[in-house]
């Protein structure tokens, strides 16, 4: 083996010249060979006297047609069937070439028609086992390098369809860590037949039994179009076996070619909790956006940097990014000018309390569309600092939602959060009272579309209980839970920003307050379960989960609607809209007068600050406890 990875580092560093060697000897070897199948190993002397000066020929002209083909830039160890494609372009067209040059020689002694077809035949067969030959050495040492190197593992195949097919032969090729062993499918058709010379062995069932037949060291699932119920079994089955696994991501790369072990990772618990896949581009949206200028504030957070990702994919006329983050704009505005390089955006820091400088981005950019994203959101927090909350949630969203109807904004649309449902907290109180703005700016400014968009918690947030959760681990902690029954609405980023701009968009949700389907609660400590059986950890061994209280402001159980909410369907069947009832209580708390005692400094306390939300949302007066929230803010 030594010896042969000494003579490829040196032709190696010819490649070029090396393979047109070659062919070239091929061709003239073919080509002789072609005279001695046709005249039986006995060439008579007429034909044979003029064997070498065609050779010289055809050699020429089938070096020039394997070059213009680019058959000397191939590396023969990733030659595949379109490759093989182009050697039979070339043969024909270097064939055809010589025998229009013989057709105008016109020579004595003609080459025979059977020698013209056997010798272009041979060419490429002969072509082509010499790149099956060495492509099959180089991956028998790559493979015994790695065996010898200890750095294989033995892995079994979840899935038997066209994807696992494909990242077996992918394995074979070049390994990078895994020796495929086998294969487990689901479907009777694929059970007992191999594939590269591989077994299915029978269903996935029988992954502990057929793991510990190949004294497996890894398990890699295949199933890139399973749905969710299908990949929650397949990844208890994988769990149950106490290896490691890996998953491939997503339909996606897989139709796109992409398949092979640098695509594998591990399963997350998006994968677990996430719902279908979504469509990222809106024809509808995209019709709206055109030639548009679209402001996101809050375009650095998490939910605001997915818009404006998903913004740029339908094409808006100009992207306009607000943040007070200065390091996140830097990172989104990166991200964006390189995923986007035709995008016309700009990238403001800023604070939303500036009212200065948000009239001038309402009067120099001109946004036809408005996202507002930002907003303080950790409830516990924000119990403790009542006073930014009010500021940026409420003062902020004011300004925001007011510049927008004076400024002639086609559409308003505001994030909002399930915890401005009966809110038990700061936070929640702060996103109700931004959603009664939103609805007063509706009937006050009737040329602009107001939007509230409601729903739970998203996967992957700054702040959110999964990367929470993922420290611990990494830390060697336990995983903190408030308590044992609490449960949480969950939805992954990118389906929560998608049904959000499909709600912007809707004709129902104008002036109404629009509400995603979240699917079911999650219970939190089955969150942390999971979580602590994909890591391959063992509850009470490797990792256990602490139960810590309810922390101030917290509720057991979220709702997206209230008690005094009605619902109703929509066209779109992830969306609802929500027929509130709630409105300002005194006569005195209209839009104006709220912003004026804002700004008169009436909430300049914690204690003043609360009392105010007391006024604005009457509901925040109870929390979970039944102690009006009033009383607890001397206490906090």
């Amino acid at each position: 083996m030594g010896t042969f990875k000494g003579v490829h580092h040196v032709l190696s560093r010819y490649r070029q010249a090396v393979a047109m060697g070659l062919y070239g000897l091929v061709s003239v070897a073919t080509f002789v060979t072609a005279y001695v199948v046709r005249f039986e190993f006995t060439i008579p002397e007429t034909f044979a006297r003029d064997i070498w000066a065609y050779a010289g020929i055809l050699l020429a002209v089938r070096l020039l047609a394997f070059r213009l083909l680019n058959l000397s830039l191939e590396r023969w160890r990733h030659i595949g069937t379109h490759d093989v494609a182009r050697l039979v372009a070339a043969a024909t067209l270097g064939s055809a070439w010589f025998i229009a040059i013989l057709l105008v020689m016109q020579p004595v002694t003609p080459v025979p028609r059977s020698v013209l077809l056997v010798d272009w035949m041979l060419v490429i067969l002969v072509v082509s086992g010499l790149w099956i030959t060495y492509r099959s050495l180089f991956e028998v040492v790559q493979r015994q390098a790695r065996l010898e190197n200890g750095t294989l593992q033995r892995a079994i195949l979840i899935g038997a369809g066209e994807t696992g097919s494909r990242l077996v032969k992918e394995m074979l090729r070049d390994p990078m860590g895994y020796r495929p062993v086998g294969y487990l499918d689901d479907d009777p058709v694929k059970q007992g037949i191999r594939l590269h010379g591989l077994p299915v062995e029978g269903p996935v069932s029988n992954l502990p039994v057929v793991a510990k037949k190949w004294d497996a060291d890894a398990l890699i699932i295949a199933l890139p179009s399973a749905t969710l119920a299908e990949l929650r079994e397949v990844v208890d089955s994988c769990v149950e076996t106490g290896l490691p696994f890996k998953v491939l991501p997503s339909t996606e790369e897989v139709l796109a070619g992409h398949v092979g072990t640098g695509q594998l990772r591990e399963v997350k618990l998006d994968d677990l909790l996430g719902r279908d896949p979504i469509q990222l581009a809106l024809p509808q949206l995209g019709a709206e956006l055109d030639g548009k200028t679209v402001l996101i504030t809050g375009g650095a957070g998490s939910i605001g940097s997915e818009l404006c990702r998903q913004i740029a994919l339908n094409g808006p006329g100009r992207l306009v990014l607000l943040d007070k983050s200065e390091s996140d704009v830097f990172d989104v505005d990166l991200d964006l000018r390189h995923t986007f390089p035709d995008l016309d955006m700009v990238t403001i820091v800023g604070d939303l309390l500036d009212e200065t400088l948000l009239e001038q981005v309402f009067r120099d950019e001109k946004p036809a569309v408005v996202f507002h994203a930002a907003a303080y959101k950790h409830v516990p927090l924000m119990e403790r600092n009542a006073r930014s909350a009010v500021l940026n949630n409420v003062l902020g969203t004011s300004l925001v939602a007011e510049l927008a109807g004076t400024s002639g904004v086609e559409r308003f649309v505001l994030v909002s959060t399930d915890k401005a449902v009966q809110p038990a907290n700061v936070m929640g109180a702060t996103k109700q009272a931004a959603e009664l703005i939103t609805l007063d700016c509706s009937g006050r400014f009737p040329n602009t579309w107001y939007t509230a968009v409601r729903f739970g918690n998203v996967l992957g947030s700054r702040g959110s209980v999964v990367p929470l959760f993922e420290r611990q681990l990494a830390a060697g902690r336990p995983l903190t839970v408030t308590h044992p029954e609490v449960t949480r609405y969950f939805m992954t980023i990118p389906e929560a920003v998608q049904l959000l701009l499909q709600a912007s968009i809707l004709p129902e949700a104008r002036g109404q307050i629009a509400m995603l389907d979240m699917g079911d609660p999650v219970l939190i400590v089955d969150l942390a379960r999971k979580l602590i059986r994909l890591k391959g950890l063992r509850e009470g061994v490797d990792a256990r989960i602490e139960f810590c209280g309810l922390r101030p402001g917290e509720k057991l159980h979220e709702r997206l609607s209230a008690a005094h909410e009605q619902t109703r369907e929509t066209e779109i069947t992830k969306i609802r809209i929500v027929a509130s009832s709630a409105a300002w209580v005194h006569d005195d708390m209209s839009l104006r007068a709220l912003r004026g005692r804002l700004q008169d400094g009436q909430a300049t306390s914690h204690e003043s600050a609360v009392n105010l939300l007391c006024e604005i949302v009457p509901e925040f007066g109870q929390a979970t406890t039944g102690v009006p929230m009033a009383q607890l803010a001397g206490a906090m």
